[in-house]
C-alpha cells in the first residue's frame, strides 16, 4: 500500500520593491536561485503584495527613493503588521537621516547601498532568510506556549468560581456554579488575551491570583449585603430580585413576567474570558453573588439563548451533582 504523499511546504519568498525595471531584473537574476522573488514598483504596490502574500514573504527589500512615498514608509508598514518579515533598505543616495530614522524605529534589519556588491548582497539575503526561518520557529513555539497558558488560565478561573462558591455557601452547593458556567458557555468564552511578550509564567500566576482574589472579595461583599435584606426571596421571585439588583448595578437587563432578558451576553463571560489586567465589573460580581444568595434560599435559574439575548427563568435546584462535573466544564471551555 502506497504512503500518501506529504504536502510540501512552499518556499519562503523575497519581496523586492523598486521603481526601476532594470534594478528589478538585475535583482531577480542575482538572487532568484536563493528564493522566489516577488517584485513591485511602488510603496502602494509593495503594501498590497505584502497583504496578499504575508504568509510566504520572509524578506522585504525596498529601494528608498521612489515616486510617491519613500521606501522607509513601506518598511514601517511591514514592521507594524508583519514583524516576522526581515526588512532591508537599499538606495543609491546618501539619505542618512531617513536611514537613521528607520533604524531607530526598528523598521530595518540592514541598509545596503547601491550599486550592489553581488557577493555581499547574496550573503546578506541568505542570512536574512535564515533569520526569517528562526523567527518563524520562535513564533510557533510562542504560539504553542500561549495556547497552553490560555488553557491553564481558563481552568484556573473556573476553579476560582468553584472556590468562591464553596467558601461562601458551602462545598456541597454546586448549583450556582453550574448556572454561572452554563451562562458563560451560552455567551461564548474566548481565550483570554495574554501579554506573552511582557508577562512570564510567574507574572501571570501573580496577576491571576490578584484578579481572582479581587473578584471573590467583591462577590463576598455583595452577598453580605444581600443577606442583610431580611427574609430571602420567595418562590417565583428569583428573576424579580435579580433584575432589581442588576439594574441597580448598571446591568443591561429587562424583565417580562417571570423571565429575565439579558441584552449583553458577553457580560456572562467577563471573568472567564477577559484579559488578565481587566477588573471584573460590578454587574458581574452582583450576578455571581445573587446566584449564591438564591441558592441559599432554595431557588435557581435556568438559562437559554434566544436570538441575540440570553433569557433566565426560575427553576428547581438540582438535588445532586456528579463528582466530575467541574472537570467536565473545564474540558468544555478548553481553547
Amino acid at each position: 500500500m502506497n504512503e500518501p504523499c506529504a504536502i510540501e511546504a512552499k518556499p519562503p519568498m523575497i519581496l523586492f520593491i523598486d521603481d526601476e525595471a532594470t534594478a528589478v531584473k538585475y535583482f531577480q537574476r542575482a538572487i532568484g536561485n536563493l528564493a522566489p522573488v516577488l517584485a513591485g514598483g511602488s510603496v502602494e504596490e509593495g503594501k498590497a503584495l505584502l497583504d496578499a502574500h504575508s504568509d510566504r514573504v520572509a524578506v522585504l527589500v525596498s529601494d528608498q527613493r521612489m515616486p510617491g512615498e519613500c521606501g522607509n514608509e513601506l518598511l514601517r508598514y511591514a514592521s507594524e503588521r508583519y514583524p516576522h518579515v526581515v526588512r532591508i533598505l537599499t538606495t543609491a543616495y546618501s539619505e542618512i537621516d531617513q536611514t537613521i530614522e528607520a533604524v531607530n524605529h526598528g523598521q530595518i534589519h540592514r541598509y545596503i547601498k547601491k550599486p550592489w556588491d553581488i557577493t555581499a548582497l547574496r550573503l546578506e539575503l541568505r542570512q536574512a532568510l535564515e533569520l526569517a526561518g528562526l523567527r518563524k520557529e520562535r513564533d510557533q513555539l510562542v504560539r504553542e506556549k500561549l495556547t497552553v497558558l490560555q488553557r491553564q488560565t481558563i481552568a484556573t478561573r473556573i476553579a476560582v468560581i468553584r472556590t468562591v462558591a464553596a467558601s461562601l455557601i458551602g462545598p456541597e452547593r454546586f448549583q450556582p456554579v453550574e448556572t454561572y458556567l452554563a451562562c458563560a458557555a451560552l455567551a461564548g468564552v474566548h481565550a483570554p488575551e495574554l501579554d506573552w511578550l511582557l508577562m512570564d509564567y510567574a507574572d501571570l500566576v501573580e496577576a491571576e491570583s490578584l484578579r481572582g482574589g479581587a473578584f471573590g472579595y467583591r462577590v463576598a461583599n455583595h452577598l453580605t449585603a444581600l443577606r442583610t435584606r431580611g427574609t430571602g426571596p420567595r418562590e417565583g421571585q428569583a428573576t424579580i430580585v435579580l433584575a432589581e439588583l442588576l439594574e441597580a448595578a448598571g446591568g443591561a437587563v429587562r424583565r417580562e413576567a417571570d423571565t429575565l432578558i439579558w441584552g449583553d451576553p458577553a457580560g456572562f463571560a467577563e471573568f472567564l474570558g477577559a484579559s488578565t489586567n481587566t477588573a471584573v465589573s460590578a454587574p458581574h460580581a452582583v450576578w455571581m453573588a445573587t446566584l449564591l444568595w438564591l441558592d441559599e434560599n432554595g431557588l435557581a435559574l435556568a438559562a437559554a439563548k434566544e436570538g441575540e439575548v440570553i433569557v433566565l427563568r426560575p427553576t428547581i435546584p438540582a438535588a445532586e451533582w456528579g463528582g466530575d462535573r467541574l472537570a467536565t466544564w473545564i474540558e468544555h471551555f478548553r481553547v
